[in-house]
Order: structure tokens, then C-alpha cells, then sequence
């Protein structure tokens, strides 16, 4: 459970940041929203970078395998990213009506791509990836910055 207990953290935690930027939308504090999405995204995207570079090589590497979950969540990744440059476009514009739309499609591919990397992945990490392999991209994972 040691990568799905961490990366699971990580997920809430981007949630609730996301959850905060969308709220200061609704309320028309754009100030208070572009700070909370800029960490968000600096966050997610940090987080992205983590399995990017650590993870999902490890988990190829043990599984021999590139064209499985790993694929398909970097697949995602690219998704999110282009509708944070659209959230962030936005958020810049003040544009709420965009942003509570565009935020929405965020919310919906969020929760889609964290349950299969919960459910799924991570699962799979911990199930095959050796103990000290585990240990090891966990500290390699923790020191991971943009």
C-alpha cells in the first residue's frame, strides 16, 4: 500500500485545491482563484511528473510492459494539461462562465483518471514492484520538483 497510500494523498489534496480556486470563481474573487489554481496546478503537474518520471519507468521496467495503464494515464496527463491552459486562459480573461465550464469537463476527467490510477495502478504497483524497488521510487518520487 506504500504508492497507493501517497499518490492517493496527492489526489485528495489536488482535489481540494481545485475545489477552493473553482469556489473563489463562483465568487468572483478572481485574485484569490488565480492564486489557488496556480498552486494547483503547480501541484498536479508536479504530481504528473512524479509518475512520469519515477513511477511508470518502474512499474515498465518490472512488468516489461509500456503499452498497458501507463500508456493510457500519460494519455490523460495530456489531456488535463490542455484544459489547465484553457482554465488558465480563463481565470486571466475573467471569464467565470468559461472557467465553471471548462472546470467541469477538469472535474469529471479528474475523478475518471484518479479512480483507475487508485483502483488500477497503484494497485498494480504495490502488488508487483518489489519492496525495496517500492522504497526507493517512493523517496525518488518525494524529491520530484518542476
Amino acid at each position: 500500500m506504500i504508492i497507493s497510500s501517497y499518490m492517493r494523498a496527492e489526489h485528495r489534496e489536488c482535489d481540494e485545491i481545485f475545489t477552493s480556486a473553482e469556489k473563489s470563481v463562483i465568487e468572483g474573487n478572481f485574485e484569490q482563484a488565480e492564486k489557488q489554481f496556480l498552486l494547483f496546478s503547480n501541484d498536479i503537474l508536479t504530481h504528473f511528473k512524479k509518475e512520469e518520471d519515477a513511477l511508470f519507468p518502474t512499474f515498465e521496467e518490472i512488468t516489461g510492459s509500456t503499452e498497458g495503464p501507463t500508456r493510457i494515464m500519460r494519455y490523460e496527463h495530456e489531456q488535463i494539461r490542455g484544459l489547465i491552459g484553457k482554465l488558465a486562459e480563463a481565470i486571466e480573461s475573467k471569464d467565470k462562465d468559461a472557467y465553471l465550464s471548462i472546470a467541469e469537463s477538469m472535474m469529471i476527467l479528474l475523478q475518471q483518471h484518479n479512480m483507475k490510477e487508485e483502483q488500477m495502478l497503484y494497485a498494480m504497483c504495490d502488488r508487483t514492484i518489489p519492496q525495496d524497488k517500492k522504497e526507493a521510487t517512493l523517496e525518488t518520487m518525494k524529491t520530484v520538483e518542476l
